[in-house]
């Protein structure tokens, strides 16, 4: 991934969708905005405790730097539900979010689990869903994929898939995992009670029909570096960092 500042921001972008103009995204760390305590300091996430106020001033920062018209984000309930952007109602239940429209910032709340964008060139349409460990089970990423092909047509060998900084297979312990992880998941274990849920991640779209080179699962987990990402493995309150993606009308 490329690390990039402006400002009092700093975000990720990943390698794999360089090529592509058109695609505006950041994995923004936890620098630059105004939240203080345990929510230091771009807190984008409602309901941790923060004020709410800062969280709206560290939201409005992010939209002026990627100049987006607007900021969509469903109510993330740790489900598979991928819904079209922008929404109807504007505060549906969904973990993921799909669109064709441009200047439409497709907007991902995390903590440790993984946002992942979507972009399939060839149709133009970008997604970005949450994957917890809850939807990563549930195969959050092949709802992705039967989405954008049901809606838009697109078909998985043109799709390019990136996977933000997350918990790392160092950090995935699971103490209940007979009880929390099925079964055919558990050749995912790497020692006892650990797991990589990057490669579960990397199976699971494999198997979806994403090409290996098509995808970058960032080799960052987020319990280790919290001086740059919120964890809420490691830290409790804590605060959310946002992942954004939108198409614009690069010629």
């Amino acid at each position: 991934m490329l690390r990039k500042k402006r400002g009092s921001l700093e975000w990720l972008e990943f390698d794999v969708l360089q090529e592509f103009p058109e695609v505006r995204h950041a994995v923004y760390l936890r620098h630059g905005g105004v939240s203080e305590g345990p929510y230091t300091s771009l807190n984008v996430g409602g309901g941790t405790g923060d004020d709410e106020g800062r969280i709206n001033l560290n939201r409005a920062k992010i939209k002026k730097h990627l100049g987006y018209k607007k900021l969509v984000s469903g109510r993330q309930v740790h489900g598979i539900q991928v819904e079209l952007a922008p929404l109807e109602k504007g505060n549906e239940e969904c973990d993921g979010l799909i669109t064709k429209e441009k200047a439409v910032g497709l907007f991902i709340k995390h903590a440790d689990c993984q946002a992942v964008i979507f972009y399939d060139p060839i149709e133009k349409v970008v997604g970005c869903i949450h994957a917890g460990w809850r939807g990563n089970i549930q195969n959050i990423y092949g709802q992705a994929i039967a989405k954008m092909r049901r809606v838009f047509g697109s078909k998985p060998e043109n799709i390019f898939v990136g996977i933000s900084p997350s918990l790392g297979p160092c950090c995935g312990q699971f103490i209940n995992y007979e009880k929390e992880i099925p079964r055919q998941f558990w050749s995912f274990q790497i020692k006892p009670l650990y797991f990589d849920l990057w490669e579960m991640a990397r199976s699971q779209l494999l198997e979806a029909g994403i090409l290996a080179h098509h995808l970058e699962i960032a080799p960052i987990c987020t319990c280790c570096n919290t001086a740059d990402f919120y964890s809420y493995r490691k830290d409790k309150p804590t605060g959310r960092n946002a992942t954004v993606v939108c198409l614009t009308d690069y010629k």
